[in-house]
């Protein structure tokens, strides 16, 4: 009885920060042009490879895997290792010019969109042109976005396109910091990144 009860008192910090309400800020003056400032330094960086996990979900089904991502310049690799969305490993390729997607039992499929490729071979809509832009910690710029900040001063949601990106966990070691927790959801979709590792080329 006492074990348990040690046990316990251990874990309560930790159970009352996992449940502790996340404090956002609205955008002032100061926070947007922190921000503007940060889009700016990044605004050329196409050259990047990150790695870590995957966890999708359209509200009924999901899994988990692990991911690479590779960009350069308007040309990406990103593939998935894991049972996340289509139950096996997967590649897609491409840029401006179409998409590839490999690892289907059906063979490679080609298509002019990533975006539309995906939803008509995996049924999943992931919104990767804009991801590109989220994953950085930036607003994409298909249309308006709406910011909150944390007590870091640092991006905690972004909205855009119907999607609520809530960012988690920062790197603030980097110049300038950089994701390495995000969750992206559009009801019923939600796809979590947890990235391991960054690095620029």
């Amino acid at each position: 009885m006492k074990r348990n009860l040690r046990i316990l008192a251990a874990a309560l910090p930790l159970l009352l920060v996992a449940c502790a309400p996340v404090v956002r800020m609205k955008g002032d003056t100061g926070l947007l042009n922190d921000q503007a400032k940060r889009e700016q330094a990044l605004a050329h960086a196409d050259h990047w490879t990150l790695q870590g996990r995957l966890g999708v979900s359209d509200g009924k089904s999901g899994g988990t895997g692990s991911f690479s991502w590779t960009q350069n310049g308007d040309q990406y690799e990103f593939v998935l290792r894991g049972p996340a969305i289509s139950g096996m490993n997967f590649r897609l390729s491409g840029g401006p010019d179409g998409a590839l997607l490999e690892g289907l039992d059906g063979g490679p499929v080609h298509g002019s969109d990533a975006e539309v490729l995906m939803h008509k071979a995996l049924g999943w809509d992931v919104p990767l042109r804009d991801l590109r832009a989220w994953v950085l910690g930036l607003r994409a710029d298909s249309g308006p976005a709406e910011l909150s900040f944390g007590t870091d001063r640092l991006p905690s949601l972004l909205q855009q396109d119907g999607w609520a990106v809530d960012y988690r966990e920062w790197d603030a070691t980097r110049k300038p910091p950089l994701p390495t927790k995000v969750y992206a959801g559009k009801p019923p979709y939600t796809v979590r990144l947890s990235i391991e590792s960054w690095q620029f080329n």
